[in-house]
């Protein structure tokens, strides 16, 4: 409960947070970054990590002077399509040993299952990539899901790329515009709720809409 506890005061004064490491290890607070953003998209045990709220309040204290903009753009943009395609290619080798082990009778392993995802991430896959760079959860999972169905990586390098490019540009450059604005500023924690909050609909849309189907 304690853990719970001091993850959500990190989540809800990342500005304080930041601005601490910011002053403390100077131009290191950008290999910091990449490594939280790189773990978020490129682990798929850290799907808990404060994506979207980081690169809001990144942004915004870059405007004050603690980085620079384009430098903190290109560096989370690198982190983000280098831990989504780490992410792709362990899913894609996961993939392959699961189609390897479940040929056969083998009981986990469904072979028509298989084939309807590679599927659909033929078809609406390069969509699923960029879209989901914005939810939560679904970020994490979806490269390593578009591994395990073999999307074809070209195809899934460009729509991640696109994917990466919106997510980490209208994130950033909106914290430094607007993070610095007096009633943007004095009610950040309510702001970075907001942006989790939003960002977390589609899920919980999701999972009431199959609530209800049931």
């Amino acid at each position: 409960m304690e853990i719970l506890s001091q993850f959500l005061d990190i989540i809800l004064h990342l500005d304080k947070y930041l601005a601490v490491l910011v002053v403390q290890y100077g131009p290191w607070i950008y290999a910091i970054l990449f490594a939280i953003i790189f773990c978020e998209t490129g682990l798929v045990v850290m799907p808990f990590l404060p994506g979207d709220s980081l690169l809001f309040v990144a942004g915004a204290l870059a405007a004050t002077g603690g980085m620079d903009i384009s430098a903190l753009i290109v560096v989370l943009l690198l982190a983000a399509v280098l831990g989504d395609n780490s992410n792709y290619w362990i899913g894609r080798w996961f993939g392959l040993r699961v189609l390897h082990w479940g040929e056969g009778t083998s009981r986990l392993f469904n072979r028509n299952a298989y084939d309807r995802a590679h599927a659909f991430y033929e078809r609406w896959g390069g969509a699923t990539m960029v879209l989901a760079r914005f939810i939560p959860l679904v970020r994490t999972f979806a490269p390593f899901v578009a591994g395990v169905a073999r999307m074809t990586y070209l195809r899934y390098f460009l729509f991640d790329l696109f994917g990466a490019m919106i997510w980490v540009g209208s994130l950033s450059l909106a914290g430094y515009w607007f993070g610095n604005l007096p009633l943007v500023r004095d009610n950040l924690s309510v702001v970075i709720l907001g942006i989790v909050g939003f960002s977390l609909l589609p899920v919980l849309a999701a999972a009431v809409k199959q609530r209800l189907a049931r």
